[in-house]
C-alpha cells in the first residue's frame, strides 16, 4: 500500500519493468492510498518487491511478501470462488489488507475451509475481509487462526462465525 496514488503508479510501472510478474491489483483504496497487488514465481516477486522498497521506501504504507500462498487466495483475489450451500460462514475483517491477506492465508492453511470471498477494494475505507464456509469446528478454527494473526499486528476490525446461514444472506 502506497501513500499517493502518483507514487503507486510509479511503483506499479518500476515493479512490472523489474521482473515478469502479474498485476491482481493496482488501484485507488481508502482513504487516499494505493494497493497494488501481484503474484508470480518467487524470485521475481521477491525482486519486485526488493526494488519497491528500495526505491520507495517513504511512500510505503505497509507491505507484505507471500510466498507459497494458498491457491484458493489468489482465485479469490481474481475473483474466482464457488461453494455450495455453507453448514457454516466465517468472515473476518482487518483495518489494513496486507495483514488480512496474511491471516486468510493462514486461515485457509490451518482448517479446512472453502474461501467464499474476499474485498480488498475501494468501498471499505482501507479495510479487507474474507469469507470462509465449511462445518462449523472447522470454520471457527478458521476464524480463529485469522483473528489470531490480525490481533498480533493490531489489526483486527471484526469477526463472525454464522452457523446455518439463511440462503439469502448467503447469496450476498
Amino acid at each position: 500500500e502506497m501513500d499517493s496514488v502518483a507514487g503507486g503508479l510509479s511503483a506499479l510501472d518500476t515493479l512490472v519493468k523489474h521482473a515478469s510478474v502479474h498485476v491482481l491489483e493496482a488501484n485507488l483504496v481508502e482513504p487516499g492510498k494505493f494497493l497494488i497487488l501481484f503474484e508470480g514465481g518467487v524470485a521475481e516477486v521477491e525482486a519486485c518487491h526488493a526494488v519497491v522498497l528500495e526505491q520507495y521506501p517513504n511512500q510505503l504504507i505497509s507491505e507484505m511478501l507471500l510466498p507459497m500462498v494458498h491457491r484458493a487466495l489468489l482465485d479469490g483475489l481474481r475473483g474466482k470462488v464457488a461453494f455450495d450451500k455453507p453448514h457454516t460462514v466465517g468472515v473476518v475483517e482487518g483495518i489494513d489488507v496486507a495483514t488480512t491477506l496474511r491471516a486468510a492465508d493462514r486461515a485457509l492453511k490451518d482448517a479446512s475451509v472453502m474461501l467464499c470471498g474476499i474485498r480488498v477494494c475501494t468501498g471499505l475505507a482501507g479495510r479487507a475481509y474474507f469469507v470462509v464456509s465449511g462445518v462449523q469446528h472447522d470454520v471457527e478454527a478458521s476464524v480463529a487462526v485469522g483473528c489470531e494473526i490480525l490481533n498480533a499486528h493490531e489489526r483486527l476490525h471484526r469477526s463472525e462465525v454464522i452457523a446455518r446461514p439463511h440462503d439469502e444472506m448467503v447469496a450476498w
